[in-house]
């Protein structure tokens, strides 16, 4: 099976896995296949990513959201 890398900045993957995040409880799919995907991806971010962790969790997001904006 052929693997596909995507590159992401930090910012961009922090606001990846919260936008994933959300999607846990809501049945948002129209597949299962589509669900595993989403989890699996944010199960690769989760690993990768310390923020999440951090006491200053939001903090961080808004200004990893921030850059990302201003970065256009």
């Amino acid at each position: 099976m052929n693997q596909l890398r995507v590159n992401l900045t930090d910012d961009e993957a922090l606001v990846l896995f919260e936008w994933l995040a959300r999607f846990e409880d809501v049945p948002a799919f129209d597949d299962h296949a589509e669900e595993l995907v989403a989890w699996r991806l944010q199960a690769q971010l989760e690993k990768a990513l310390t923020q999440p962790l951090r006491s200053d969790y939001q903090e961080l997001l808004a200004e990893a959201r921030r850059r990302v904006r201003d970065s256009e």
